[in-house]
């Protein structure tokens, strides 16, 4: 099954949408992609030096993700 977020990135307006990614993430570009296909309000939120997977268990980019999602979540719900 083959799935492209760019087909419907356009329904999530008005919700925000927060795409965060480490600049050494093989999904980058994807992101970045996603991120100019979608409507306002939007934010891509780069973790300089991280890959996918260190967005995930390195202590130094946890806590940056997890600050920025705290603050995303209480400013939008």
């Amino acid at each position: 099954m083959v799935f492209s977020v760019l087909d419907v990135v356009s329904l999530i307006a008005p919700h925000p949408l927060l795409l965060i990614v480490g600049t050494e993430s093989a999904s980058r570009p994807h992101n970045e992609e996603t991120y100019a296909a979608a409507a306002h309000p939007k934010e891509l939120f780069l973790i300089e030096g991280a890959s996918h997977i260190d967005l995930y268990d390195l202590d130094q980019y946890v806590k940056p993700v997890a600050d920025k999602l705290a603050a995303f979540f209480t400013q939008n719900l």
